[in-house]
């Protein structure tokens, strides 16, 4: 039996797959009210598919539960903040799931921690509360890094490639078998260190190559050329390709891991640094483009602007870390932040002042849209844009008159 610790974005398709794939498995969380939803075959996100495969989960016997089980496999997917002074993983979460684990396991069984980590952070952090419990050898460790992102997940769950770390290579076989249940692409097997390592640098590399666009965003704005012309016709050599600029980056992976390594190896992680240092700043950037059309064209009332989108990415209702929260977060410096309008699909929740929840209405009360995520319903409905000044950071309008980064 699998015991699935933590049931976020990551932890609850995780176990509702391994669920529909014939693994007994009980998902726990130590949020009561969750739990209860989940039980009575709630959702908790939207995400495509999601729906079908709860219900496939449950027709196979999927149980919920605010308490650890005895169980051969736990599976740890819980938090993994930073801290934004040193920039190192929070692993708190992460040693509270194991430890509440040694009280319930039996000998043998296998901890499996999903959540991502900074290189070490096993060794340093949750061998020894094995150690301290005198179970060191007795219960075994094991590092899946989680390979799915909001908007694709069922998708990504089935055909990503996963990677195994483990102390054993027969440890690190059990949970490849457990993944292959479900995961249809390919599995390596490799020791824990590395296995976190190879979690962190993916994302670290997908933060270099956005800083690398963001950064030319900023050059081309400078000598007042069209970046987007300019990647365009650079992609067509072979050997290069070119992200689009945009707002800044967001979601808990590639605004959170790469600070990893910025943390844990200070004067080394210097490109990783640099490319940190600009994506952050992108927000302030939207705000000075911002600042610029207003004084353009006029705009005289914070009011009267709009910002489309919340979430750190299009079509899902996933705000962590999203660019348009730390935009908002630097207008709040200014006393400016709660004057703007604020409108996203997927955010049904009043969370903030001035929030709408119909684009009609969004529209009819503000006169220059910023255009901060690509969800498929503004593109579906670019012509109620017509005569509004509109910035778009994502490249999706092709309105005459848009203002672009």
């Amino acid at each position: 039996m699998v015991n699935v610790i933590g049931l976020g974005y990551i932890g609850l398709p995780t176990a509702l797959m391994l669920a529909s794939h014939g693994v007994e498995v009980v998902g726990t969380d130590y949020n009561e009210s969750l739990v209860e939803q989940l039980n009575c075959g709630q959702g908790i996100f939207e995400e495509e598919g999601l729906g079908e495969l709860f219900q496939k989960a449950l027709d196979s016997g999927i149980k919920f539960s605010a308490q650890y089980q005895k169980a051969d496999v736990y599976i740890v997917s819980v938090p993994t903040p930073y801290d934004a002074v040193s920039k190192k993983v929070d692993a708190s979460y992460v040693v509270a799931a194991v430890e509440e684990v040694t009280k319930h396991c039996s000998e043998g069984a296998i901890v499996v921690v999903e959540s991502t980590i900074s290189p070490g952070t096993i060794d340093k952090y949750v061998r020894p509360v094995l150690e301290d419990m005198g179970l060191q050898g007795k219960i075994h460790l094991a590092h899946a890094p989680e390979r799915i992102i909001p908007g694709n997940m069922i998708y990504e769950l089935l055909h990503n490639n996963r990677t195994i770390g483990a102390d054993d290579v027969v440890i690190g076989e059990r949970v490849k078998s457990i993944y292959a249940s479900f995961c249809q692409g390919d599995i390596e097997v490799t020791d824990i260190r590395t296995a976190e390592m190879t979690k962190v640098v993916e994302n670290t590399f997908r933060d270099i190559n956005i800083a690398y666009a963001n950064e030319l965003a900023k050059i081309c704005r400078e000598d007042e050329m069209d970046v987007y012309e300019i990647i365009r016709i650079a992609n067509k050599h072979p050997r290069v390709n070119i992200l689009s600029p945009g707002p800044g980056v967001g979601g808990h992976c590639i605004a959170v891991d790469p600070w990893f390594l910025v943390g844990d190896h200070p004067g080394l992680a210097n490109i990783i640094l640099a490319a940190r240092k600009i994506n952050d700043s992108m927000p302030e950037f939207v705000l000075k483009r911002i600042h610029q059309i207003r004084k353009e064209r006029g705009v005289e009332e914070i009011s009267r602007i709009g910002f489309y989108g919340l979430t750190y990415k299009e079509n899902v209702d996933d705000m962590r870390e999203s660019p348009t929260l730390q935009i908002l977060k630097s207008m709040e410096e200014h006393l400016c932040g709660n004057l703007v309008k604020l409108y996203d699909p997927f955010v049904k929740d009043d969370l903030f002042p001035n929030q709408y929840h119909s684009l009609d209405e969004f529209l009819s009360e503000i006169d220059f849209v910023v255009l901060l995520v690509g969800h498929d319903e503004i593109k579906e409905n670019m012509q109620k844009l017509q005569n509004k000044i509109i910035l778009d950071t994502r490249k999706i309008c092709d309105l005459d008159g848009t203002y672009y980064l």
